[in-house]
This record gives structure tokens, sequence and C-alpha cells, in this order.
């Protein structure tokens, strides 16, 4: 595994959002809007950030 990591920000509400869309945002550590967490750069959390990809914005993809 590497060890790069990307930075995720929450940049859309997650008000009104199916269930699983919003367990990703939860799981990827994204508590609130504009928060911004580094996440290591894996298959299961690229998976997370492509499935919300209208919700937040990624640095370093």
């Amino acid at each position: 595994m590497s060890d790069k990591k990307l930075k995720v920000t929450l940049v859309k509400s997650i008000i009104g959002t199916k269930k699983n869309h919003r367990d990703c945002v939860r799981g990827l550590g994204l508590r609130r809007m504009h928060h911004t967490v580094e996440v290591l750069d894996t298959p299961a959390n690229r998976g997370m950030i492509n499935k919300v990809n209208f919700l937040v914005k990624c640095e370093g993809c």
C-alpha cells in the first residue's frame, strides 16, 4: 500500500441525500460542511469518493 494521502472536503450538504451516500460521507470522516480530512489513497476510499463525488471536493486525486 502507498502512504499517499488525499484531502477531501465536504462542499455540499448531505441533507436530502440517500442513506448510503450519507454513510460514505461519514465513512470518510467528514462531519460538517467545509470540513476537510486527509484519508489514505486506498481503493476503498477511492470508491467512497467516487460514489459521492457530487458532494465532495478532492485534492491530490
